[in-house]
């Protein structure tokens, strides 16, 4: 299942960042697209997980998660795509 998950981020300023986790997701094919929203510190990705369940628990284990405001919306594929991994 495909899902975009909009998160914008609110942190300490003494907080550092951390790249680790998202990046091994990202190598694993879960977490298959990352773009940063402009002028914010906000991002939207596209996640490809088996369930709503997978989806909370990786989201929930990025170390930014409670300092992020999250909005998350189920994909489905468009008839009219001519990609066909777009499911």
């Amino acid at each position: 299942m495909l899902f975009q998950v909009e998160m914008t981020v609110k942190l300490p300023l003494s907080m550092p960042a951390e790249k680790a986790y998202s990046q091994e997701l990202q190598r694993s094919g879960k977490w298959h697209h990352l773009w940063r929203v402009a002028d914010s510190y906000s991002n939207v990705g596209i996640f490809d997980v088996k369930d709503n369940a997978e989806l909370q628990e990786l989201v929930s284990n990025l170390p930014f998660f409670p300092y992020m405001e999250t909005s998350v919306k189920p994909l489905c594929s468009n008839s009219s795509s001519i990609r066909e991994d777009d499911s």
